[in-house]
């Protein structure tokens, strides 16, 4: 593959402040892209609600940043919290004013959270909904008039291996996901004509923050006084019939980019699992 298949074009990257969203921004980065970053910028102590760990600060929006720099290409962040429909249309159009075009969108930011459906309070899912679904509705909106009006545009969003199940314990997670899909292959049909191709990408569980903490550690470990990562990782592997824990932020990042270039101008609609072969238990 050609270490410059981005050359020229601009990638915007939601939830770009760690984990997935700096690998991806980073790959493509590398490989030749400039960069809109997009986080939620809450603070090293900011969290939502009901969440397990803190989310995505400004300081780790401006680090993927410079992370970017140091590869030769350009970033601009923007702070945006993708369940405000304003604040990720002002992202698009800081974007396009700075580099007048938007190529690839990856339409990434989410959280996870743990409850039972029969306990789970209204905040827990109203937020589920409106970050995991709301949010990639809202991002796949504001990108789609500009990339079908240039006649080009590549889209993936984040789903999950789950996205295609049922899971106990995070079935507001699982259903937002489920609802990913059905987006994702929506507008792949309403743009097909226009040069627009509109995918997604399905992991299982990943090495970011929103696995690796306790409230996900105590689902394997309920009893446990104290809890560590090395502790859970027979437990993750266990679920993979490739028999690792979990993957890298890295590991997903290739499939994102083939689906983001014009290697993959011919697909859409698809759902690329990278899931330990988790995906070999499914049906479909």
């Amino acid at each position: 593959m050609s270490p410059t298949r981005f050359t020229g074009k601009v990638a915007l990257v939601t939830g770009a402040a760690r984990g997935q969203g700096r690998a991806h921004a980073l790959a493509l980065a590398a490989e030749g892209a400039d960069l809109i970053l997009c986080d939620i910028g809450a603070g090293e102590a900011g969290t939502i609600g009901t969440l397990p760990y803190a989310l995505g600060s400004e300081e780790g929006l401006a680090e993927t940043a410079g992370q970017v720099r140091a590869l030769g290409r350009d970033a601009l962040t923007c702070t945006a919290d993708v369940r405000d429909s304003g604040q990720v249309d002002g992202a698009v159009a800081a974007g396009l004013e700075r580099f007048g075009q938007i190529d690839v969108l990856l339409a990434n930011a989410g959280i996870a959270s743990i409850s039972r459906i029969e306990d789970m309070p209204d905040a827990m899912w109203r937020e589920m909904i409106d970050i995991n679904l709301t949010g990639v509705f809202n991002s796949l909106r504001a990108v789609a008039p500009h990339m079908a009006g240039r006649g080009y545009g590549r889209i993936v969003a984040t789903s999950s291996i789950v996205g295609r199940q049922g899971s106990p314990n995070i079935g507001h997670y699982v259903a937002a996901k489920w609802g990913v899909i059905g987006l994702v292959k929506s507008l792949a049909i309403e743009l097909a004509d226009r040069g627009v191709t509109v995918n997604a990408v399905a992991p299982t569980s990943v090495d970011t923050e929103m696995i690796q903490n306790e409230g996900f550690w105590r689902l394997f470990l309920p009893d446990a006084e104290q809890i560590r990562e090395q502790d859970v990782r027979d437990a993750y592997t266990a679920l993979n019939p490739i028999p690792i824990p979990w993957l890298q932020a890295a590991d997903v990042s290739h499939s994102v980019l083939f689906l983001a270039s014009d290697e993959a101008k011919f697909i859409t609609g698809e759902v690329l699992p990278v899931a330990l072969g988790w995906n070999a238990r499914n049906a479909s």
